[in-house]
């Protein structure tokens, strides 16, 4: 059985960051996907299911309006580890090249006020449970360790 490549990052050494996942090809096309790490691995405690979920709809809603990034967002969801997201942009990117963008989300979740996007019942499953206080906590606080991102935070360790 072939190991996925996401199980071999070493996670004893992973710091939170942006960072390249893996580059496939379909077709002409390539799609980016980025691990956006808020928590470091088995160190931290994860992101409450509440926030992660709120989070969860105020970046999908953020990147698939974004003026210059909605074509090209494929995707945006929760890790199952409950440590970040992953984020799938077509096109072969960088993580310096995406950073302003994710800055510019973790900005917008802060200062975001009123009822969070698809969550009312006929749009969401789990609709109510969600925690826009948390998600604003945490956008923060991985806002700031990107706004001063070293190679660290933008590569995986080797």
């Amino acid at each position: 059985m072939e190991k996925i490549a996401s199980f071999q990052v070493d996670h004893i050494r992973l710091l939170p960051g942006l960072y390249v996942s893996r580059q496939d090809k379909f077709g002409d096309t390539i799609l980016t996907t980025f691990d956006m790490r808020f928590k470091q691995p088995n160190k931290e405690p994860v992101i409450d299911m509440p926030a992660l979920h709120t989070i969860e709809h105020l970046g999908a809603t953020f990147l698939r309006s974004h003026k210059e990034w909605a074509n090209k967002t494929v995707y945006f969801g929760p890790m199952g580890c409950r440590t970040g997201f992953y984020v799938i942009l077509e096109g072969k990117r960088s993580s310096v090249e995406v950073l302003p963008l994710i800055v510019e989300l973790m900005d917008w979740i802060q200062a975001f006020e009123g009822d969070i996007p698809g969550a009312a019942p006929g749009e969401c499953g789990n609709y109510s449970e969600q925690n826009l206080n948390m998600a604003k906590w945490e956008a923060a606080r991985y806002g700031a360790l990107l706004k001063k991102a070293g190679k660290e935070n933008l590569n995986y360790p080797a």
